[in-house]
Order: C-alpha cells, then structure tokens, then sequence
C-alpha cells in the first residue's frame, strides 16, 4: 500500500474507493448479491481507512469508514434500534490482536494476561450470517428487524417468528421489562447445499452462498416463502436491558440459554490473550466441522462495566475486535469453460482458471454445475470470477465481478455433441443436467473403472485413477468387467515400469476380494443413476439378486419403500439397455458376487429396532460412527442424518453439536455412548429412553 503524499491525490483515490466500499455495501446488504469477495472488499476498507489516517480531513463522516451497513429497504417499516448496532474493528494476526488488547488494557489500567487486573476475554465464533436485532417487551417479541444503517434497521417480525430458533415468548418467570437480543439469521451447511443440489436438478438457477441466500430469503414479502426456507439463528450480542442486570456478557449468554434463546456451544470466556489466541487456531483449524458458515472470531471484554469505560467510536466498540480467518473466496481469471463427463454420462461444466491461493490450497478448476447455472451467474471467459472453496467441498465459481467484464466475452452454452466421443448430449425433460447416454464413452467407462474400485463401491485397493488410465491405453480395460480379468494378465502387468511382485498380487488380491462384495455394493458400482448406498441396499434387501433386480418392472421397484417414481424408472431403463444387460450377464458369468446377506424384510420387521429412527452425532470412543450406524441397521433400525419428527433417540458422542440442541429443543431422547452399548447388547430402547426421562 503506497503512501499518498500529495492531498489531492489521496482525495482522488479515497472518493473511488469509497464509491466502490458503497456500492460493494449495497449490493451485499440490500440485494444481497457479491460485487468482490470478501477479502478484496476488506482489502479497500483498510486502504480507505490508511489515507484517513494520512490524511484526516478525509474522515468525514460520510466516508464509508464511519458508516455501518447500508441503505433500507423501502419494501419494509423501519425501525429505530434502541441501542445503535454498531460493527466491529478487524484484525488479521497475533501482532494485531495483541496491539487491540494492550489498547483495551492501557485504557482500563489492567494487563492482558493473569497478573495484575486482569480481562477476562468472552470468545465466539463469527457468523457468516445477516445480522438482526429482537427486541422483547416482557419476554414476548415486540419487533425482529435488520441492522441496516446501524441506527434503523428493516422490521422483519413476521418473517423472524417463523424460524424454530426465535421464541416468541421467552421462557423466564421474571423477564426484564426490555431487552435488545442481536443475533445472525443463517443456512446450516448441509441444508443449505442440499436445497441448492435439488435446485440443481431441476434445472434452477442455485443459491450463491449460504451468508447472501440467507438475507434474501429473510427479505421475502410473504412470510410462508420464509418458512420454506431452512434457515437458523444464533445469538452473540445484547443491547438495551431494563428490569434486569448482567455483570458480565457470558452471565447474559447463560440467561439466553436457559430462556430459549439459541446460544452457540463455543461460545466461552478465556483468562489471558494467549488463551485467546490458542482459541482462535482451534477454531481456524475447525471452521468447516460447525455445520453453518465461520469467517472469524469476535473477542470481547466479559465484564460490563469495563465495557462502559471503554465505550465506543462512532461505528465500532472499543470493547471488541473482530479477527478474521483465511478468507474460502477469492477473485480470479476465468480462462475457458470445459466440460467433463461422468460415470452417469453426466456433462458438468468446470472453469479453467488463472491459479489462486483459496484457504490455503490453489485452485486451477472449479465446478459450474450446469448450463443452468452458468448462464444463471452469467460467467463468460475472460471474466473475474470469485471462486469459493470451503472444507472438502469441491471448489466452485461463484459469480463474476461486476465491471470487470473484457469487451466482446461471448455468453456461454454446452456443445451439442459429448466432448469425449461426439454423440449428442441430451437433458432430459425436467432437468437441470445434460447427459451422454452412449454407454461405450470412454471418458464414462473410465470414470465408472475408478468409481468401481472406490470404499463406497468395490474398495479394490490399487486401482486409482492412474491404474485404470495406464490399463486403459494399454486396451486392458474395455469394461467393467474386465477387471476380473486381469489376473489373465499377471506376467504382463509384472513387465510394465514401475510394477513389482508385491504391488501385483496386492491387485489381484484386491480384485479377487472386491468381486465377493455383497450385492449392494455392486450396484452402487454399476453407475446406475440414483442408485447410491441407501437406495442399493433396500434394491438387494427386496429382490435378493443381481437377476432378481433385472427382472423387476419399475412398477415392482417402485413399491419398495424409500424408491420413488424416478429412481424405478433409472433402475429398469439400465438394465433395459442390451450394453448394461450382456454387461450384467458378463459379471455372473466371471464369478461376481450377485447375491446379499442383508436379512430379508420379513426378518427386519421382527428385529428389535424395526421401524424406529435414530440419529448418530459426535465422536464415539468404542466404535467409529460408520460402525454404530451398521450395527444399529442390523438391528432394524433407521439411520437418519437430521433429527425429524420420526427420530426414536439421539445417540450423542463426545463434542456433539447443533443436533444435540436441535434434539433437546424437540424433545427428541438423547443417549450417551454407555447406553448405546447396552442397546446393542440387547436393551430396550423404549427403556433406555424412560431412564433418560427419569434421571
């Protein structure tokens, strides 16, 4: 960052970055879109606020530096916070966080670590959210509204009242007469992506981010279109209170607990700024384990009444600091688009990029789903993209930059004919994907080989990606059922580079134990569209057999319980294409396993746990979840991942999360590990639960 010497200078690049902080702060707070990510946005602010403080008559206070928020929204009432919600100062390292709390300390006459007055320092997660603001007159919600300007926010009441997380009336004998409770309306990870994989196939424009789909949806006019939407809320601030007193904040995140007001487990106080710092890599290195989405960590000063002698500048706490995590966005160039085709003949298009450092790991390629989606984000090559990579999810672009277009970058659409082998690509009615249905595409056998081979498939250790592509050139593999060939070939893979004894009988062994996997696993390696895990074992629980299943009419697969309408028809049509049948035939013939040990129905609906639901969360010492999960199954029961009305028990681990609130909210039984142990044993849930509800 260059210093500006010459006034005028400084006052011609603070007006434009000041007009591109605005307008960066409409887009995201009033439309909810993404003019830049959000570490080029942070990047502005801080030049911004470097000439103010070369230049202080630039501090004006119109400069974006002393404004909160953004303009309303004329579509709702406003509302008059009764404390401004201010935002908060930023730090991006150890250096910087020390240099706040010595600020705060010097101020307060104390020390940042355990000699002397101490600060007890109050931790929480930084929610990638919208913030709002409730305000509750005798513990009943008077008015939800949206921070806005930080001084007048938009009144969402309606809209907030129909989220779980937001009681109307709080559960508190003796409420005070006022109180402002702020929080942050967000999507929970996992919803959020599994509303966004529905839109996907069926060819609707996907949702950008959780922190920008979430403000929208709260926006929405009708308040039935809110309720649809799975959206969450947290609480990590207080303003006015009237008619009762807190000593120190974590003393007000006790009471929100204990009154229905949701409180993030992490939520905690540390002793010294060391502490606090250690806090912050743990927290870092979990971001992507919460279930909803983490940009940082605010540190707060614990005790109200340092607070009161810290105050406040015009837009931000002294009392508080924001530290910021690596941000999981960035801007890049977009190359090219490029597709590439599946198992399922499934075309996805992926961005080909200029490399970019996102937490962490460098991106050269990101998914676009679909046509839909591409010409939904309207991204064109040549474009500056902003590219999100979070946790092990596959990195994706996320939209262009406004104004950063090159003249001339032509609208994208998908090539008529398949990339890999030039038959058309086809999208079927009601659908979001296009599809190469010649079940000879190379790219589709090859990916389908490695696919065969994966944990969830065949787990045949030694055929990746590299194995398959190396016996591919060497016209070993035309199928999938030549793998079960390649002991035929044992001399001649023990010739090729790189191979030795040891790594071929290995193979081989592999091969030989994956084609006596149960029948389920082989349909999961068939590539039939639909036909994951779940799906593949209520198909061999049913039918029994590999003919079995070829046999059935999608009518007889359909009344299976779990198999819809959609998954019947992919189900028939595979084995209805003579390739997929000889290929079928193939397999039995070469001595795959075609068969299961899944008890049959009858047998199920006479074990101990049938027709009961059960949800695993946490870390369990004695068994992996993987493990519990295929324990319980055989004994009848259900697995679900999300507590629901049907959930029997939670069975919660050490470190469980929001699904152990979740379940204490709805009243769902909750069991620890010892009383998993004992119900695998044998015990009855319906007891195990009553010991629960007696102790």
């Amino acid at each position: 960052m260059l210093a500006l010497v010459d006034l005028e200078e400084a006052r011609a690049r603070h007006d434009d970055l000041a007009r591109r902080v605005r307008d960066a702060r409409y887009r995201y707070y009033v439309l909810s879109d993404l003019a830049m990510a959000d570490a080029d946005f942070d990047a502005l602010l801080r030049e911004l606020e470097a000439i103010e403080e070369e230049h202080p008559v630039l501090r004006t206070p119109g400069s974006p530096t002393q404004q909160v928020g953004a303009p309303l929204d004329d579509a709702f009432p406003p509302f008059t916070h009764l404390e401004p919600m201010q935002s908060l100062d930023n730090v991006f390292g150890r250096d910087e966080l020390q240099a706040w709390a010595d600020r705060v300390a010097k101020r307060l006459h104390a020390t940042t670590n355990d000699s002397g007055t101490a600060i007890r320092w109050a931790c929480e997660l930084k929610i990638d959210g919208t913030a709002i603001n409730c305000v509750y007159r005798g513990g009943v919600l008077e008015v939800g509204a949206t921070r806005g300007t930080g001084a007048v926010g938009d009144t969402l009441t309606p809209q907030l009242l129909t989220l779980d997380d937001v009681p109307f009336r709080l559960d508190d004998p003796d409420p005070p007469t006022v109180i402002e409770v702020r929080g942050e309306v967000y999507y929970p990870v996992a919803k959020f992506e599994k509303m966004n994989e529905e839109r996907i196939e069926r060819g609707e424009a996907a949702f950008m981010n959780p922190r920008n789909a979430a403000s929208g949806a709260l926006r929405q006019k009708d308040p039935d279109k809110v309720r649809q939407r799975p959206l969450a809320m947290w609480i990590h601030g207080l303003g006015v209170v009237e008619g009762k007193e807190f000593a120190a904040y974590s003393d007000f995140l006790a009471w929100a607990k204990r009154v229905g007001l949701p409180v993030p487990d992490q939520s905690t106080t540390c002793e010294s700024i060391d502490d606090v710092w250690a806090l912050i890599e743990e927290f870092t290195e979990q971001r992507h384990s919460f279930g909803f989405e983490v940009d940082g960590v605010v540190i707060k000063v614990d005790d109200m009444a340092q607070r009161q002698t810290l105050g406040s500048t015009s837009k931000a706490p002294r009392w508080a600091i924001a530290y910021k995590m690596p941000p999981i966005e960035q801007q890049t160039r977009l190359i090219s688009i490029e597709v590439n085709v599946g198992r399922t003949g499934k075309a996805t298009p992926f961005a080909v990029l200029e490399p970019v450092a996102v937490a962490g790991v460098t991106i050269t390629r990101a998914t676009l789903h679909n046509e839909v989606q591409v010409q939904a984000k309207d991204v064109r090559a040549g474009d500056m993209v902003i590219v999100r990579r979070a946790g092990d999810v596959i990195p994706e672009v996320v939209g262009s930059v406004a104004g950063e277009r090159q003249k001339g970058a032509k609208a994208w659409s998908m090539p008529a004919s398949c990339p890999a082998c030039g038959q058309p690509l086809v999208r079927p009615e009601g659908e979001g994907h296009h599809f190469c249905e010649n079940v000879d595409c190379p790219n589709r056998i090859k990916e389908s080989l490695v696919h065969l081979a994966s944990r969830d498939a065949l787990d045949i250790e030694g055929l990746g990606e590299k194995t398959v592509t190396q016996f591919r050139e060497l016209g070993w593999l035309p199928d999938l059922a030549a793998v079960f060939q390649l002991d035929e070939r044992r001399d001649d893979i023990l010739a090729l580079k790189g191979w030795k004894e040891t790594s071929v009988d290995n193979l081989l062994a592999g091969i030989e134990a994956g084609s006596q996997r149960p029948l389920e696993r082989l349909l999961v390696a068939l590539n039939i569209r639909h036909c994951g895990r779940t799906v593949s074992k209520e198909l061999a629980r049913h039918l029994r057999t590999l003919a079995g299943i070829q046999a059935a009419t999608a009518a007889e697969i359909e009344a299976i319980d779990g198999i819809g309408p959609k998954i019947a028809v992919a189900v028939e049509a595979w084995f209805a294409t003579p390739r997929n049948a000889d290929l079928a035939a193939k397999l039995t013939e070469l001595g795959v396993r075609t068969d299961t040990d899944l008890p049959e129905p009858a047998v199920v609906e006479a074990l101990p746990l049938a027709g009961r639901t059960l949800v695993i969360t946490g870390t369990l010492e004695e068994l992996t979840r993987e493990e519990a999960k295929t324990r319980l199954e055989e004994m009848g029961a259900k697995v679900s991942g999300s507590i629901s009305a049907k959930t029997a028990a939670l069975i919660a681990g050490a470190e469980a999360g929001t699904k152990l609130d979740k379940a204490r909210d709805k009243g769902v039984p909750v069991l620890d590990e010892a009383a998993l142990g004992r119900l695998l044993d044998g015990a009855d849930l319906d007891e195990l639960v009553a010991e629960v509800a007696g102790g």
